[in-house]
C-alpha cells in the first residue's frame, strides 16, 4: 500500500504541475480574445463616427445636380422640377419626393435619383416617345405608348403617323403601333378607330388595314406582310384565321 501510493503521488504532482501550465495560456489567450473585441467594438464606433459626421456635415450637403438622359427638356427645368436646396446633407435627401416631383413633368416617363459623394445628386431622366399625333387646333398633340397626350409641338418629328381617334381607343390604337414590325410601321400614314375594337391602318398606296382590337397584334401582323404581297387595297386581318382582301390596288 505505501508502495503503491508513493508511486501516485508523483503522477498526482506532475498533473497539477501541467494544470497550473496551462493556466496562463489560457489567459492569455483569455487576454487577447477580450483585446480583439475591445478593438472591434472600438472601430465600430469610429466607423459610425466618420459616417455619421460625412453624411451629416454641411461641407458635405448638396452643392451640385447633375441632369442626363434629357433631349427634349432642358437641364433647368428638371433642376427646377426637382426642387433640391442646395446644402441639403445628402442622407436627408428624400429621394422618392425628389423622383416624384420630377415625374411631374409631363414629357417624363421615369427618372432615378442617385446620391453622389462628396455633394452631388444625379438624375438620370427618361423622356417619352411619341408614337402618333394628334393634330388639332392648337398644335399637334405628341402621344407615347402609353396612350398619354403629353406635349402640344408646332411641328411634329417626321415619320409618326397621325391619329383619328375616340377617347377609348387611343390605347387600342397605340397597341398596334407598338407592337407591330418597324418596317410595317412605317407603312402606317393614319390610324383611324372609332372604338377599341375598330382599329385600322391607313398605309402606304392607299391601302387599308383592318385590325378590329388590338389582341393577337403580333399574329395579324403576320398576316398581312403575307397580304400585302397581294393585289387589293384593303386587306382585313380582325379575324387573323380568316383574312381578306378586297378592292383595287391603286395603280
Amino acid at each position: 500500500m505505501t508502495t503503491q501510493a508513493a508511486r501516485r503521488r508523483p503522477a498526482t504532482a506532475s498533473a497539477a504541475r501541467r494544470r497550473t501550465s496551462r493556466r496562463p495560456s489560457r489567459d492569455l489567450y483569455r487576454r487577447k480574445v477580450r483585446r480583439r473585441r475591445m478593438v472591434a467594438i472600438l472601430v465600430m464606433l469610429v466607423v459610425t463616427a466618420v459616417t455619421i459626421t460625412v453624411w451629416f456635415t454641411p461641407a458635405l450637403g448638396v452643392r451640385e445636380v447633375q441632369v442626363r438622359g434629357i433631349a427634349n427638356l432642358s437641364a433647368d427645368e428638371v433642376r427646377e422640377a426637382a426642387a433640391i436646396e442646395p446644402g441639403t446633407p445628402l442622407v436627408e435627401l428624400d429621394t422618392e419626393a425628389v423622383t416624384a416631383r420630377v415625374r411631374e413633368l409631363p414629357r417624363v416617363a421615369g427618372v432615378r435619383v442617385e446620391r453622389v459623394l462628396p455633394g452631388t445628386v444625379r438624375l438620370t431622366v427618361d423622356e417619352r416617345d411619341p408614337v402618333g399625333v394628334v393634330n388639332a387646333a392648337d398644335g399637334a398633340h405628341l402621344v407615347d405608348a402609353t396612350g398619354k397626350d403629353y406635349a402640344t409641338v408646332v411641328q411634329p418629328p417626321s415619320g409618326l403617323p397621325e391619329l383619328k381617334v375616340e377617347p377609348d381607343a387611343v390605347v387600342a390604337a397605340v397597341g398596334v403601333l407598338t407592337q407591330i414590325p418597324e418596317a410595317l410601321r412605317r407603312e402606317v400614314l393614319v390610324v383611324t378607330a372609332g372604338s377599341p375594337s375598330d382599329v385600322r391602318l391607313t398605309l402606304s398606296a392607299g391601302r387599308e388595314a383592318r385590325w378590329g382590337s388590338s389582341a393577337d397584334t403580333p399574329r395579324k401582323a403576320a398576316v398581312l406582310e403575307v397580304l400585302l404581297t397581294r393585289p387589293g387595297s384593303v386587306f382585313d386581318v380582325s379575324s387573323p384565321e380568316l383574312p381578306t382582301v378586297s378592292g383595287d390596288a391603286e395603280s
